[in-house]
């Protein structure tokens, strides 16, 4: 009984849920959902592998050749780590960039709002991002003016340490100074396994680039979401204990699409059924008082994007980045919560009538 009153409960909280997103006012964006999206014909699919593909090959190539002066200058100390790190960061974004512009293989589109003041006056903060393909990396880069604007501060990406053993992608890391984290190669979709004594290490490397004056950018997922249109994976609350422990509010975005073309699975990989990627910078920035807020509003509002490649009702929106929302889902939880340890009871209750009645 208990477990079919709590089914219960969940379909009631689903079906508000839908009526309120069908009261609401429409999105913000004029991005079609994923359900609207053609799939790409298998002409039209070869040819988009075959432009991802060169690419990545053209990447391979002008990566270390690009890097090679930077590494030069810092080799002969003409220059300091620093300037190596932010030099070696602007290669990166510059050649993803204007090679993804010689081999369109993907629609970009890139969503901010234009009246956001983190565009106009850039502050220290942590971004945060959906992880759904091992494109991601190469389209922030490429994206990167866009999405953060022209006066946008350097960055250090939280990275798994494992993209090393490609020495293309553990180049630019190295060269650019992302930070790594140690974890197993378990699979994506997988539960992250991480290395304890990497952590001590991790968050020394972190706290020196926020006093160097980089923001941090991390993926709170771990491992790419073989299945960003079910929601996202865990959220883990690593960008919660970096915020709380530089005071810097915590910024989101999210990737839509990119898993169309590369997906993180093996045995699917470069598909290329579609070809139209999205990204979404959210207004505003937020401390957030625990991790569980954190967790709950990113996988609401970046999981959503992820899913349909669109905002979720503006009215609905609103009230998550402002925090109401969440004030709402507590007391939503706390009611479930409350009405769930009253099922036992009200059976014990009945128990002790039925007794009663039956002595009588």
């Amino acid at each position: 009984k208990r477990s079919a009153r709590l089914s219960d409960l969940k379909s009631q909280s689903y079906r508000k849920r839908e009526t309120f997103l069908k009261s609401t006012a429409a999105s913000s964006l004029e991005i079609p959902s994923i359900d609207s999206k053609k799939s790409l014909n298998t002409v039209q699919s070869k040819i988009v592998k075959a432009f991802m593909v060169t690419y990545i090959a053209s990447m391979c190539v002008a990566l270390p050749v690009t890097l090679f002066p930077v590494y030069l200058l810092y080799r002969a100390k003409l220059i300091d780590r620093i300037q190596k790190e932010t030099w070696s960061l602007k290669v990166g974004q510059f050649c993803s960039r204007w090679l993804m512009r010689i081999f369109p293989f993907a629609s970009k589109r890139v969503v901010v709002n234009s009246d956001d003041e983190q565009l106009k006056n850039p502050k220290p903060c942590i971004w945060v991002c959906n992880h759904i393909s091992m494109l991601d990396l190469f389209f922030v880069l490429a994206l990167d003016n866009k999405m953060r604007g022209k006066n946008r501060r350097p960055i250090k990406i939280l990275y798994w340490k494992g993209l090393e053993s490609n020495p293309v992608t553990g180049l630019l890391c190295k060269m650019c100074g992302f930070i790594p984290v140690d974890m197993a190669a378990n699979g994506n979709g997988n539960e992250n396994e991480y290395d304890p004594k990497s952590f001590k290490q991790m968050l020394k490397s972190t706290k020196a680039a926020i006093e160097e004056g980089f923001d941090i950018g991390i993926l709170p997922e771990g491992q790419p979401n073989p299945t960003p249109e079910q929601g996202m994976q865990p959220i883990y609350s690593g960008a919660f204990t970096l915020a709380r422990m530089s005071r810097r509010p915590i910024k989101m975005m999210a990737l839509y699409g990119l898993n169309r073309m590369w997906h993180p699975s093996e045995d699917i990989g470069m598909k290329c059924d579609a070809r139209d990627m999205a990204v979404r910078v959210y207004p505003g920035s937020r401390i957030f008082k625990d991790s569980e807020e954190f967790s709950s509003t990113f996988e609401a509002v970046a999981g959503y994007f992820g899913a349909h490649g669109c905002d979720m009702p503006k009215e609905e929106l609103n009230m998550w980045l402002d925090g109401s929302m969440w004030k709402t889902e507590q007391s939503r939880r706390t009611a479930a919560r409350l009405e769930a340890e009253d099922i036992p009871q009200e059976g014990m209750s009945q128990n002790k009538s039925d007794a009663t009645v039956k002595k009588q």
